[in-house]
Formats: structure tokens, C-alpha cells, sequence
């Protein structure tokens, strides 16, 4: 309980510093410049390159190869990340906070990410129940 409670103190803070853009996009660059289409193709983390750079919902987007980027703008919806790359547990929370790469978890075929692995392996032990919370939520706090 203490641990969870820390959490959120933690979340609360973060949210007042936290991006308005609805994609997790640290110098306008989603996810730190990791390559989503590898998370579904290749099952790791992978930094693009801004060589194969796509710009969608005003943020620059890498890729790994060309290949990657084509089956990103064939379909950006598909590779899209839940909840925009935000932490998947503090969108359930009501809040966005951001996320590293070596948190992700692709479920049903999206793309989740968390804060941290700890935040991930709270998130894990009852994530639908998380991600039910979570798309209730997204919708007002998308764009805030």
C-alpha cells in the first residue's frame, strides 16, 4: 500500500509537467525516437532513425529501416501506441505520465507502455482491469 501510494504522489507530480501534445513526444520526437513498427516485428525495442522520419499528429515519428516506415504510413493506426506512449497504469489513474521503452507489452495487438518496469509489474497483475479504466479515461484527458 505504501509503495502504491508513493506512485501516485510520484504520478500527481509528474502530471503537472506533463506534455499537453496527445502522443508522448519528448522534443517533439514520439517516443524518444524508438521505432514502434519493432515492437510488433522484430518483439524488442529498436531506436529509429530520423533518416526514415514520418510526421504525424505534429510530432516526428522514426523507423528503423524503410520498410518499417512504409508499413507505418500504410496504416499508423495499427502501430499506434495505446493511450498515445503515455504510462498505460497512470491513464488508468486519470493522469498521463511518461513512459521508457523497455516497458512495453503488446496485448490483442496494441502497444502498451509504463513509467517503469515496477509501475509495469503492477500494471501486469490486473491490466485488463487497468486498461478498461484507462480507455474510459483517455477520451478527456487525451489532449489536456
Amino acid at each position: 500500500m505504501k509503495q502504491q501510494l508513493l506512485l501516485v504522489l510520484l504520478f500527481v507530480t509528474l502530471h503537472t509537467s506533463a506534455q499537453t501534445s496527445e502522443i508522448f513526444a519528448p522534443d517533439s520526437i514520439a517516443l524518444r525516437g524508438y521505432d514502434v513498427v519493432a515492437f510488433y516485428t522484430e518483439g524488442k525495442a529498436i531506436t529509429g532513425s530520423d533518416k526514415f522520419m514520418y510526421s504525424w499528429k505534429n510530432v516526428k515519428w522514426f523507423f528503423a529501416s524503410a520498410n518499417h516506415l512504409a508499413l507505418f504510413k500504410a496504416d499508423p493506426a495499427k502501430y499506434e501506441p495505446q493511450y498515445g506512449g503515455y504510462c498505460a497504469y497512470g491513464l488508468a489513474r486519470g493522469y498521463k505520465a511518461p513512459t521508457v521503452a523497455d516497458t512495453w507489452y503488446v496485448l490483442d495487438g496494441k502497444l502498451y507502455f509504463n513509467y517503469n518496469q515496477k509501475v509495469k509489474a503492477i500494471w501486469q497483475k490486473e491490466k485488463e482491469r487497468y486498461i478498461d479504466s484507462a480507455n474510459r479515461k483517455w477520451p478527456q484527458i487525451r489532449l489536456n
